[in-house]
């Protein structure tokens, strides 16, 4: 099936929708004709707000359309979001992209709104205004701008009171990041996403993908309130697959896989589904990091890059900066070319499982944790999946599809989880030295833990 009808019916403040509706009808039939297979799916005026119509029945005048040899589907729901909403469902079920839309052009505007808070670009729209040429004492006194502004939230209501499909949002937290920050790395549930491959806490719209801005957005919100912030306050890295980072205080490249700050009020955040979110904190000098790193990022230097930018323009020391590697694909199932593989193997032999194979196993992460110990990152403050005496965060995504999005096991229509970090409000900058008690038990286990090559920490 290559495309689906989309005929728009609405004709708002019209007394005579009956007549009206039998007039579009008989255009209908006209442009449609009767041999062609594509299913046609009805957007019907709400009864609700039209003016009172005595010229008969809705369904007496739809009865010569449901004659036609085709598939018709009317949609007639609560508002027109919940209706336009239900027809994406019905088109991402049949699996088409391709939509014919019959309408007028006073309502095309407004069909277009809907279209770009609930589509993507991956859907086509062609646009047929057939229905101008029909006469009628309709007059839509609403302004464009105002209409909009109503169908947006009439967007936004309408998905906050959607049910999630599966599960209630889950944020995984790393026992190494100091409590001067709050941070996590998502998980796949608890969200709205409908789409097998994106259900359900998607947190990325993509034009080649089919979760709709407004879909994510509201996905967004409801992190938020699980996690404390705003979605104003959010800032997700715009990937390019190397080693550029922004630093908040100046103006943002078009593209960066790495973000540093120490402002307080802003939650920075790096994507992943495979590639590694990577999520940086200074507890002395109170300076956060967060950087997406996929292979080719690794094998340019992200994570350093991310480390230095700390260290540049913040006065970060290495030696502070612990640095944890969330969510992604371990070497038990990420594989590349042979050339690729070898230049992990220059970082380190353990980088790569079976080198001769036609496809070696390549393991990005402990790549990742080689080359921030180079850079003076210290052992024991990066969190990987290495570390056995902590809850883990380093899962792997490809062998968890209950939990993560996976690009190596689900393919071009994959969804995206985050790591997100912030600086709270109110906490004290601890003196040199990452470690804090604030109890004797906290100083016995700090004297029984801590490094012998730093021998620091700071007491309270």
């Amino acid at each position: 099936m290559g495309e689906v009808i989309f005929v728009d019916l609405v004709h708002r403040n019209c007394s005579q929708y009956n007549l009206c509706l039998q007039e579009r009808i008989k255009t209908l039939r006209t442009v449609i004709g009767t041999g062609a297979t594509e299913p046609v799916y009805l957007l019907l005026q709400q009864h609700a707000t039209s003016a009172v119509d005595t010229t008969g029945s809705t369904e007496t005048v739809l009865e010569g359309l449901f004659s036609v040899d085709r598939c018709v589907h009317v949609l007639s729901n609560e508002n027109e979001t919940a209706s336009i909403y239900l027809f994406k469902q019905a088109v991402d079920k049949l699996d088409v992209t391709s939509i014919h839309v019959i309408t007028s052009s006073q309502r095309q505007a407004e069909l277009r709104v809907y279209q770009n808070l609930l589509f993507t670009a991956l859907y086509t729209f062609h646009y047929s205004t057939v229905l101008d040429t029909l006469s009628c004492l309709n007059v839509n006194t609403a302004s464009p701008c105002s209409r909009h502004a109503f169908i947006k939230d009439e967007i936004n209501n309408y998905l906050q009171r959607l049910p999630a499909v599966k599960g209630e949002i889950t944020i995984l937290k790393s026992s190494l990041i100091s409590d001067c920050f709050s941070h996590g790395f998502t998980t796949r549930v608890g969200g709205i996403s409908y789409v097998n491959t994106l259900a359900s806490l998607n947190l990325f719209s993509s034009s080649r993908r089919r979760d709709s801005p407004a879909t994510v957005a509201e996905n967004l919100r409801r992190l938020g309130l699980q996690a404390g912030f705003l979605p104003q306050q959010f800032h997700l890295a715009k990937v390019n697959h190397a080693n550029d980072v922004w630093v908040m205080s100046k103006t943002a490249p078009e593209s960066y896989d790495g973000i540093v700050t120490n402002q307080t009020g802003v939650v920075i955040a790096a994507p992943g589904a495979d590639c590694m979110p990577l999520l940086f904190s200074d507890p002395v000098v109170k300076v956060i990091g967060a950087a997406h790193a996929g292979w080719k990022g690794t094998l340019m230097g992200i994570a350093m890059a991310t480390v230095n930018a700390m260290v540049l323009e913040f006065g970060s020391e290495p030696a502070n900066v612990v640095a944890v590697i969330g969510p992604s694909v371990g070497p038990c199932c990420f594989t590349l070319d042979q050339d690729s593989a070898r230049q992990f193997q220059v970082i380190h032999p353990h980088c790569v499982r079976d080198p001769e194979s036609p496809r070696p196993h390549v393991d990005i992460r402990l790549a990742t944790r080689v080359l921030l110990e180079r850079g003076g990152v210290l052992p024991e403050h990066i969190h990987d999946n290495a570390v056995t005496d902590r809850p883990s965060v380093t899962l792997c995504t490809a062998c968890h599809p209950d939990t993560f999005y996976s690009h190596v096991r689900d393919g071009l229509n994959f969804g995206t989880q985050i790591g997100f970090l912030q600086i709270k409000e109110s906490c004290d900058v601890p003196v040199p030295g990452w470690f804090t008690f604030t109890t004797i038990e906290d100083l016995c286990y700090i004297l029984n833990n801590r490094s012998l090559s730093t021998g620091m920490w700071s007491g309270r």
